[in-house]
């Protein structure tokens, strides 16, 4: 028998489609098909991405997690004692017990969805006199009281440092990629992202399905040509909110074929039958590639056509994603590589690339690391961690071979160094500079700020300073103004 043949068309599977994805073709979504098959409420959410504070519970620490979560952030805080932290971080706030000293406890979990890592770590010091109702003016540095440490500067600003950049390397190093499906690390939710939409829509008898294994999701089925035909593929359902990829140049997929040609297709639009954004690739058997697809060379094609005047493609607004084995290109041209029979097609990660690189790693170390031992320095003129260095345990000598970690780690990183804080309100004058010489105070307020702002700046890649407030910086919320204003660790 010819691949022609007329075929036994599935009615089953034709309304197993049509309830998974909640709608009839060229018509739309009709809700109660999801109703009835118990789907509505199975619509994939993009993939979340989770801001990480460590020192949480600190007088920085606990600014920035409720400042990203009044901007709508998914924040988890690592802390050391969850019940202890209830009491100051409240009970919205998604909490991890971990200490940075001891690795075993930085495990995967820490790190699961993490896009970037705010560090507010600091070792605790106190007045030797203990909480003596003078102890917030030693805070808020009006007046100097004998400092003493407890904990041990090399564990929490160094050896912690390195346990954490380790832990957090993996899932940072690449800020300029946005991972959208990793099958390498599989989770349950597969089916309830990814179904078959195949020729059965259309009376053909083609059928595929995809499923994990090996670490890689596999597409895989019988393409047939039978009952006019010829496409076989797996579509997500629609995104809830749709993915917004502004600012990146492409998909980027792992994958190993049966050196078949296939589709990679995108859409902009939430309607089933809508224009579809589409790119050919071809695999080579059984050998792992990487296919990069230009959002630029996308073409709008509406049921196999080409459509001549349509909008470029939008990447801030990515309803769903498709993969297809098609016996057509485009306009009834033939795809060179297609024959009928099986396929299969494995795909170990999907991720939009060519992002502008921006800060992953956000460290609050302090002014004056430098200093210590610094020829020429007057130490009566210095404020009392550079001048009693020795005394608390070499905690600024510590905090810069912490520094250093982070800067030699490859994560895109940004190191802020505060002088004196304080408690008062936010919203002052800063001043930013490189060189580690200035003096002065800024408050913790405008410092969580600082932290959070440098997440999105490009300006702030790679750069370590030091901030003050002061009346004739530049004017509050010029955060772009003072980012400008300083130059990458290499340069200078």
């Amino acid at each position: 028998m010819s691949e022609q043949t007329k075929a036994n068309w599935d009615a089953g599977r034709l309304l197993k489609t049509l309830g998974y994805f909640g709608v009839v073709p060229f018509i739309g979504s009709i809700s109660w098909i999801q109703e009835l098959f118990g789907n509505k409420k199975n619509k994939p959410k993009p993939k979340p991405e989770v801001v990480l504070v460590a020192g949480a519970t600190g007088g920085v620490g606990k600014r920035v997690v409720k400042r990203l979560q009044q901007r709508g952030i998914n924040v988890r805080a690592l802390v050391r004692d969850a019940k202890k932290a209830k009491t100051i971080l409240g009970n919205t706030v998604e909490m991890i017990e971990a200490d940075i000293t001891i690795p075993e406890t930085l495990t995967p979990a820490v790190m699961k969805d993490v896009t970037a890592i705010i560090c507010c770590t600091g070792t605790k010091v106190q007045p030797v006199e203990g909480d003596t109702p003078t102890r917030e003016k030693y805070y808020q540095g009006i007046k100097f009281y004998m400092p003493e440490v407890v904990d041990v500067p090399e564990k929490v600003e160094y050896e912690g440092m390195q346990n954490l950049i380790n832990a957090a390397f993996p899932y940072l190093k690449n800020s300029g990629e946005k991972l959208i499906f990793d099958f390498s690390k599989p989770t349950e939710d597969l089916k309830e992202t990814w179904g078959a939409l195949d020729d059965v829509v259309m009376g053909g008898v083609s059928e595929s399905s995809i499923r994990l294994i090996e670490n890689t999701a596999l597409f895989t089925g019988n393409v047939s040509t039978a009952n006019s035909g010829g496409f076989a593929s797996v579509r997500t359902r629609n995104f809830d909110p749709p993915l917004n990829l502004s600012g990146y140049q492409g998909i980027e997929m792992r994958i190993k074929g049966d050196g078949k040609r296939y589709k990679f297709i995108l859409r902009n639009d939430p309607k089933w039958d809508s224009i579809a954004y589409c790119y050919s690739f071809d695999t080579v058997y059984n050998i792992p590639v990487t296919i990069r697809i230009p959002f630029d060379q996308l073409i709008p094609v509406f049921r196999a056509k080409t459509v001549k005047d349509g909008d470029p493609f939008d990447p801030s607004t990515v309803y769903s994603i498709q993969l297809m084995l098609s016996k057509f290109e485009y306009d009834k041209a033939l795809n060179p590589k297609f024959s009928p029979g099986n396929f299969q097609l494995q795909i170990e990660t999907i991720k939009a690339y060519g992002g502008e690189k921006s800060p992953r790693f956000i460290q609050i170390s302090s002014a004056g690391v430098t200093r210590p031992g610094k020829p020429g320095l007057n130490l009566e003129e210095e404020p009392p961690a550079v001048r009693m260095n020795d005394q608390l345990g070499g905690i600024l000598t510590w905090k810069l071979k912490g520094e250093d970690v982070i800067r030699s780690s490859g994560i895109p990183y940004t190191i802020i160094r505060p002088c004196a804080l304080t408690e008062e309100a936010g919203g002052k004058a800063l001043t930013f500079e490189q060189g580690d010489t200035i003096k002065g105070q800024v408050s913790r307020e405008d410092i969580a700020e600082l932290c959070i702002q440098a997440l999105n700046e490009s300006q702030a890649c790679n750069v370590t300073f030091e901030v003050k407030a002061e009346q004739n910086g530049q004017k509050p919320g010029d955060w772009m103004g003072l980012f400008s204003s300083v130059k990458p660790d290499d340069q200078h």
